[in-house]
């Protein structure tokens, strides 16, 4: 029965490319947002509240908010940049508090001009607090900043003419920021789509490739299978060979084991070289050759051309066995060990592979005979 299918592959590799675009967008974006604040603040701000100072009502709680909000703001960016964790609503309240004690001590030859900083400044500050979460917050925020400075306007006794000022302020000093905070977020989501389309697409087109050149290579290989087992079916037919004859069955064993094992190969199931190696060893009982086939722990992921070069030599050689043999695998995280022993009857003079290490790329082969058993292994390491 088939076994569960696992997630497909170019669902999960477009995951980590996707992220990583979008952490590089945002980061951009952060760098923006942390220099744009803090360099108006700086560039902008402390030369009007230095030039206006003797003309405030209480200077010392506006120079003081400038500091603290400097302070606050440095402390917000590097962690900003840095990626770690800000407490956004804590230093919003600290924002509209100095933002509050600003309107209030400035006086009101100061309310609408550039002296009086919270106008143009403390909305990026706002922004830097809330990086990363709903445009609502931001809102909010700036509705609350609004607020504050409308209460300011009132309580001067204010004309139309300042109403009017107000809400040219208002509109003027908190447009930008909404705009730099909700584009921000829109090129991110933005960009992470698309880098995941990417992702995908050409995660898509090499799974594509690979079963494209899987499919050619099971056919050359079930293309040589299909012709040794044709050649021996051929002859039988045309009575050019024996069926009695030991060779001819041993031809006819190899053959049927092989087209097995192609056949189990293309299998979805847990454990394809478990299932595959079964399959050989079905093939063989069926044959009347007693086998044992023992496991040891659960073979890792394999391409199929290890499976291939673990299993082949193995099946090859299990046609030639007489009167029994066993068959064990041995598997861990970073090998896996294929070992076949069987009685060595054939005598001295019977083909086979020469005794020895040999090397098949990544699969080292291993082969030892001594007149009583016939012993053969196959190790894969990582």
């Amino acid at each position: 029965m088939p076994g569960p299918r696992t997630p497909t592959p170019s669902v999960a590799l477009a995951a980590a490319p996707a992220a990583a675009v979008a952490h590089a967008s945002d980061r951009g974006a952060r760098i923006a947002a942390v220099a744009i604040a803090l360099a108006w603040h700086v560039a902008i701000g402390l030369p009007a509240v230095l030039a206006a100072r003797a003309d405030y009502a209480a200077p010392g709680v506006v120079l003081g908010g400038w500091v603290l909000v400097a302070v606050a703001g440095a402390v917000a960016g590097v962690r900003l940049l840095l990626g770690a964790a800000l407490a956004p609503w804590p230093l919003a309240g600290l924002l509209l508090a100095v933002d509050a004690a600003v309107f209030a001590a400035v006086g009101e030859r100061q309310l609408f001009a550039a002296a009086n900083w919270v106008w143009g400044t403390l909305a990026w500050f706002f922004v830097l607090a809330l990086w990363g979460r709903q445009v609502a917050g931001l809102v909010a925020l700036l509705a609350a900043h609004a607020l504050i400075a409308l209460v300011a306007v009132l309580w001067h006794g204010p004309d139309t003419a300042d109403l009017a000022r107000y809400v040219m302020y208002a509109y003027g000093t908190s447009s930008l920021p909404v705009a730099v905070f909700a584009g921000s977020a829109a090129i991110v989501g933005l960009a992470r789509q698309r880098a995941a389309t990417a992702a995908a697409g050409h995660a898509i087109a090499a799974e594509r490739a690979a079963a494209e050149r899987g499919l050619r290579e099971r056919r050359d290989r079930l293309t040589l299978a299909a012709a040794a087992a044709g050649r021996v079916l051929g002859e039988l037919a045309a009575g050019q060979a024996d069926p009695d004859d030991p060779e001819v069955q041993r031809r006819c064993v190899l053959a049927a084991a092989r087209l097995r094992r192609l056949i189990a190969e293309s299998d979805d199931v847990p454990d394809p070289l478990l299932h595959e190696l079964r399959a050989a060893a079905d093939l063989a009982e069926r044959n009347g050759l007693p086998i044992d086939l023992v496991t040891i722990g659960s073979p890792p992921p394999l391409p199929v051309e290890i499976r291939r070069g673990l299993a082949d030599p193995l099946t090859g050689l299990l046609a030639d066995a007489q009167e029994w043999a066993r068959l064990t695998v041995v598997s861990g995280p970073d090998e896996v060990v294929v070992s076949l022993v069987t009685p060595d009857r054939a005598g001295p003079e019977s083909t086979g592979p020469p005794p020895g290490e040999h090397d098949d790329g990544p699969v080292q082969h291993l082969y030892e005979r001594d007149g009583d058993i016939r012993w053969a292994q196959t190790r894969w390491r990582k």
